[in-house]
């Protein structure tokens, strides 16, 4: 197993170090959350960089690489509506998003057909983990014991992240569907 696929993994098990973290009482367990998800975040650009670099691209990593990224957003999304601090209809529409795309390219790989990511994806992950970040960062302000109206306006800003990584889903969703109608119509008819 090369360098890169074995980022992709720990990647996957940050995910659960994360999630523990977030449940712990605690400035250093909030603190500790919020680097490990960073660190998570930058071995998802790490693991891609490596494998061109070295040319190290392998089956396990392309199918590795997605899942973890997956795990890594959607387990602290899940984490969070444990806690109240994001509501479960948001994270909802995330899922069934990702289900669903992830179905379909299944069903084209199944018939040799790589659907590509596009732009919009790629922003509708940035935005998901700067609203991750920015959840994290609202924990540890409250874990500090910071007055309330500095707690309040980080509450805003998270409450903007998670409806712009909302409507990013929604929008590089209905790209996907829309730019490769015609699997989803190969789909349908079989």
């Amino acid at each position: 197993m090369n360098l890169p696929t074995r980022l992709t993994l720990v990647r996957i098990l940050l995910t659960f170090a994360v999630m523990a973290l977030v449940f712990m009482p605690g400035v250093s367990a909030k603190a500790a959350a919020l680097l490990l998800f960073l660190l998570a975040s930058l071995t998802d650009w790490l693991d891609g960089y490596l494998a061109r670099r070295w040319n190290q691209r392998s089956a396990l990593g392309a199918l590795l690489d997605p899942i973890a990224d997956k795990v890594l957003i959607l387990g602290t999304l899940l984490a969070f509506v444990q806690l109240r601090m994001v509501p479960a209809w948001m994270v909802l529409i995330i899922i069934v998003r990702e289900l669903l795309i992830t179905g379909v390219r299944l069903f084209a790989a199944s018939r040799r057909i790589i659907l590509a990511a596009a732009m919009e994806g790629k922003h509708k992950t940035v935005s998901q983990v700067i609203a991750v970040v920015a959840v994290l960062v609202l924990l540890l302000v409250r874990e500090l014991g910071t007055a309330g109206e500095t707690i309040a306006t980080l509450e805003g800003i998270v409450l903007g992240c998670l409806w712009l990584t909302v409507i990013l889903t929604v929008v590089s969703g209905s790209s996907f569907f829309w730019r490769h109608r015609a699997v989803l119509l190969d789909a349908v008819h079989r």
